[in-house]
């Protein structure tokens, strides 16, 4: 496979760049912070917790606290993995053989084409990027072959934070339906709509060949505890999954699977405060490309806490991105990041994120070296 082009790219800047203004997840909160959150009860479980492998599944606490936020998923429906990459990994890995074909939307989060591609056949169809990122329900019908396995969707996209309507979305789980096609369906930024009347129903609850993708990682804020989960109705797709993953991570961190259960516990508390900063954060995005018409595009994402603005100016994006963050010590991602290897995707964007404080300091920073750059 090729290299992970966001992390490798992460992995140069991401903590030497002086503001970080492409991170894709919502303010985190420190340890303390979660930990007032328990009870008495979770607090000494956590302090006394026993330091040793845990249940490959996961907790079977933390897994009902997963199954309550969907409608129509049990317990014995989820599978824990170490993040969301993982679960990634481990599904292309058990869903596809060499034989089969993959559809995949471009662009996406490279995992979900590059390990696809290391197994069978993949097809991209692409989110029309001059229709508000829609996807052509024509053109994906169109990429199907007779031996298509499975199609890959990631609802709030990422990095453009596209949804589609609830018809689409019903017209694709028939399509699959009918076709015996699993829909893989990456969802770890659902929860980030801050229009609700967008949010899209979870696959696995409305398709039994679903399968659900989310993490503690985006909209909760809390990438540090590198839990993540698979929901899916198909128990021998689950069973085959959890074989992998002994080959991988075996088992969650015990405290992890604590903090995080908490952290469920009280979702609406801690969704609500990153929805907050969201909305506050949009609103100085709104006002920053709107004194720099000339130089961005610049529409709202329908989810998630990143946008994919289009960048006009001279000298292109990748300039744009390098010099930002060489001379002013802003890091953003531009468009060779998501190049995709099966269509040819925009090279002219570039991706920000708005789900963490201190975003009016960078775009103070990305505002002068404008200002001085391009006049």
């Amino acid at each position: 496979m090729r290299d992970f082009a966001l992390e490798v790219f992460f992995s140069d800047w991401e903590f030497k760049a002086k503001i970080h203004l492409t991170a894709s997840d919502v303010e985190s909160m420190p340890l303390s912070e979660l930990l007032g959150m328990a009870t008495p009860d979770q607090r000494t479980a956590f302090e006394e917790l026993w330091l040793g492998y845990t249940e490959t599944w996961g907790a079977p606490d933390l897994r009902e606290a997963i199954a309550a936020t969907y409608d129509h998923i049990a317990s014995a429906d989820v599978l824990c993995f170490a993040g969301a990459e993982e679960g990634i990994y481990a599904a292309m890995r058990v869903l596809l053989t060499p034989d089969d074909h993959a559809v995949v939307v471009v662009p996406n989060y490279q995992a979900a084409e590059t390990i696809p591609l290391d197994i069978c056949d993949v097809s991209g169809v692409a989110l029309q990027a001059d229709d508000g990122w829609r996807l052509d329900l024509d053109e994906l019908t169109r990429a199907l072959r007779p031996n298509t396995r499975l199609i890959s969707l990631n609802l709030p996209n990422n990095p453009t934070g596209a949804l589609m309507s609830d018809e689409t979305l019903e017209a694709i789980v028939d399509l699959c339906r009918q076709r015996g096609i699993y829909l893989f369906s990456d969802e770890v930024f659902r929860l980030l709509e801050l229009d609700e009347e967008k949010r899209l129903p979870q696959v696995a609850d409305v398709y039994e060949r679903g399968v659900s993708l989310n993490v503690m990682s985006k909209a909760y804020g809390l990438p540090g505890l590198r839990i993540g989960w698979i929901a899916c109705q198909d128990s021998e797709v689950l069973r085959r999954l959890e074989r992998y993953k002994h080959y991988l991570s075996i088992c969650n961190s015990g405290p992890s699977e604590r903090l995080a259960l908490i952290a469920l516990q009280h979702r609406e508390r801690i969704l609500d405060r990153n929805r907050s900063l969201m909305r506050a954060n949009r609103a100085e995005l709104d006002a920053f490309f709107n004194d720099f018409l000339d130089l961005f595009d610049w529409s709202h994402p329908d989810g998630g806490c990143i946008a994919y603005p289009r960048f006009k100016g001279p000298g292109g994006v990748e300039t744009f991105c390098r010099q930002l963050i060489e001379q002013h010590g802003v890091l953003l991602l531009p468009a060779s990041v998501y190049r995709s290897e099966l269509l040819e995707s925009p090279t002219d964007r570039f991706r920000i994120g708005f789900g963490r404080r201190g975003l009016g300091t960078g775009l103070a920073e990305l505002r002068s070296f404008v200002e001085r750059t391009y006049g």
